[in-house]
């Protein structure tokens, strides 16, 4: 299984920043609504997931939600990267 970055936030939004005042739980709750939204409009096909992950960085640890896909599944491969160029237009801001 491979994997693309998707990020922690949507595209307009601001996110938890790594530094003195990091707040993982915050951090990782962003990703989880982040990846609930996401799932509304790409479903996840049989050979693909999204994840959270965490990062090593200088300053800490940070989280992404990345979209897991069989490299040798071409759905899998094309709904990550319609994910990572957001087709639809709908990962720009928070969903109300």
């Amino acid at each position: 299984m491979d994997y693309t970055t998707i990020g922690s936030t949507p595209h307009n939004e601001s996110c938890e920043q790594l530094g003195e005042n990091y707040d993982r739980k915050k951090a990782k709750a962003e990703c989880i609504r982040f990846r609930d939204q996401i799932l509304r409009h790409y479903p996840e096909p049989e050979r693909g997931y999204l994840a959270i992950k965490g990062f090593l960085h200088d300053f800490g640890t940070y989280y992404e939600v990345i979209a897991r896909f069989d490299e040798t599944n071409e759905e899998a491969i094309n709904w990550a990267f319609a994910i990572e160029a957001d087709e639809k237009g709908v990962l720009a801001d928070w969903e109300e």
